[in-house]
């Protein structure tokens, strides 16, 4: 249901700017199709149903949410056409709110709190709780979605804007670091973590789940931060030679 609002919201808002003549850019609005598609996806289809059994594919749901999910809708500014849907009344409070979403996101903040986030989410009695309970499960993923958000917000649209590049990619490298090894640690652990998929497994195969999900979180959540870092770096280093070139041409 609020996957269904947050689109209809989207596209009221883009039907607005359309008739003032000042669409998004098409790669942001390809960018929040495909972040909203990633979270459907992640979120109703069997990935979700077969995440309460299997810890790995709990796993790949997660990384779903935080490493493609979360950045495209960052990229896309869904604010920009959801404000000017809203009634002209509403939109005061909500820019105040919006101002307060910019003083929040400072990269060294944001690193914080995803990382806490991510760190206490896999405490084994919070896990668990999370998947035995619907409610505590909806808020799990909007701890992981939404701080995971703040973060490539913070990084790529924060308001430390293309200034920042730098200092992200120092961000990103922290967090593959961080997030690489609690997947490591998964990895290689000899006993399982979680008794509750423990007890759905036969012989061994929960240890092997649980080291599948470590992978997951290891390797290619590692490859998918490198690969932005890299298009940080090369952002950084554009932003340098542009300001150079100006400062000749001045």
């Amino acid at each position: 249901m609020a996957l269904a609002v947050s689109a209809l919201w989207y596209l009221a808002g883009l039907w607005k700017m359309r008739s003032r003549g000042r669409l998004p850019a098409p790669l942001e609005i390809a960018a929040f199709a495909s972040g909203w598609g990633v979270l459907v996806l992640a979120l109703l289809s069997p990935i979700a149903t077969l995440s309460e059994s299997l810890f790995s594919v709990h796993m790949t749901q997660h990384e779903l949410l935080m490493l493609v999910a979360a950045p495209l809708l960052a990229i896309s500014r869904p604010h920009v056409p959801m404000l000017l849907a809203l009634p002209r009344r509403w939109r005061a409070s909500a820019r105040t709110g919006a101002g307060g979403l910019r003083l929040a996101s400072s990269p060294l903040f944001v690193f914080m709190l995803h990382a806490l986030a991510l760190w206490i989410w896999h405490l084994p009695f919070l896990y668990e709780a999370a998947v035995l309970d619907d409610r505590i499960h909806l808020v799990q993923h909007a701890c992981f979605a939404g701080t995971a958000m703040l973060f490539w917000w913070g990084l790529v649209r924060g308001r430390y804007g293309r200034l920042g590049y730098g200092s992200a990619v120092i961000y990103i490298f922290a967090t593959a670091v961080h997030s690489g090894g609690l997947g490591a640690l998964l990895t290689f652990s000899e006993r399982p973590w979680y008794p509750l998929y423990a007890r759905q497994a036969i012989g061994n195969d929960a240890l092997r789940d649980q080291q599948l999900a470590g992978i997951i979180m290891w390797v290619p959540a590692g490859v998918v931060m490198m690969l932005f870092g890299l298009g940080l770096f090369a952002a950084w280093l554009g932003e340098g030679e542009r300001r150079r070139q100006k400062g000749w041409s001045s």
